[in-house]
């Protein structure tokens, strides 16, 4: 559980890394995406690369939860052996909800990929425009709280899974504990601070497109102009 956890904290702090990119505007942002999908053209054809990755965080995210869920069961049936219950002494509020973080930001991610990756929930979805389909959901405010609520999950989850993966790991001393919890402190904090930053700062107008999608526009301009040219071949003598 410790390899996977780890490597999707990875790809939680490169994909907040790369949403960045919303501040720098949305043509910037659409070329980041552009850059995704063109990792690796040089050899291989283009998304190959995009959807190998992909496959790789799916599987490290179906082993993730297999291991949270035998996990779970393993220590429910340590439950029944203590008919007075637990009474929890070094566990802290974070690790005794794992159990339902974990769910939750799993919900999270299938809204999250249909809302902006396929456009199911996003009615001016535009294929292509990153920053457009960001400002069209969270513009939205009950999407933006929903966004809020589960990256406070999120963090929380991150929090102790960051603390504990070093113990799985089998790095666990008195020595190296408080930097273990400062690093799962601060890391928790910068993925939470990040991901919050966008459904806030959208609801404040800071982020913002006017309604406009600059690539719908760019298409735009690209069917008129071979319309044009099309029409200068067919009246040519």
């Amino acid at each position: 559980m410790a390899l996977t956890g780890l490597a999707l904290l990875g790809f939680v702090l490169v994909h907040m890394l790369g949403n960045l990119h919303l501040y720098d505007g949305p043509w910037e942002t659409h070329e980041y995406a552009e850059t995704l999908r063109d990792l690796g053209t040089e050899v291989i054809p283009r998304t190959w690369v995009l959807w190998a990755l992909r496959f790789g965080l799916i599987a490290a995210f179906a082993l993730h939860i297999h291991s949270a869920y035998s996990l779970t069961r393993m220590s429910r049936a340590a439950d029944r052996r203590y008919p007075g219950g637990r009474d929890y002494i070094a566990a802290n509020y974070a690790s005794r909800t794992m159990r339902w973080t974990g769910p939750l930001v799993g919900l999270f991610v299938v809204y999250h990929l249909a809302d902006l990756t396929w456009g199911h929930f996003n009615p001016d979805y535009v294929r292509g425009d990153p920053y457009h389909n960001v400002v069209a959901s969270l513009s939205n405010l009950p999407v933006a709280i929903w966004y809020i609520v589960a990256n406070v999950a999120l963090a929380t989850h991150i929090y102790h899974g960051a603390w504990s993966m070093f113990q799985s790991l089998g790095i666990n001393s008195p020595r190296w504990n408080p930097l273990r919890r400062r690093f799962a402190q601060a890391f928790a904090a910068v993925i939470l601070v990040g991901n919050l930053s966008f459904p806030i700062l959208v609801q404040a107008g800071v982020i913002d497109d006017g309604g406009r999608s600059v690539v719908r526009e760019h298409q735009e301009q690209l069917d008129g102009a071979a319309g044009e040219a099309l029409g200068a071949l067919g009246s040519a003598p």
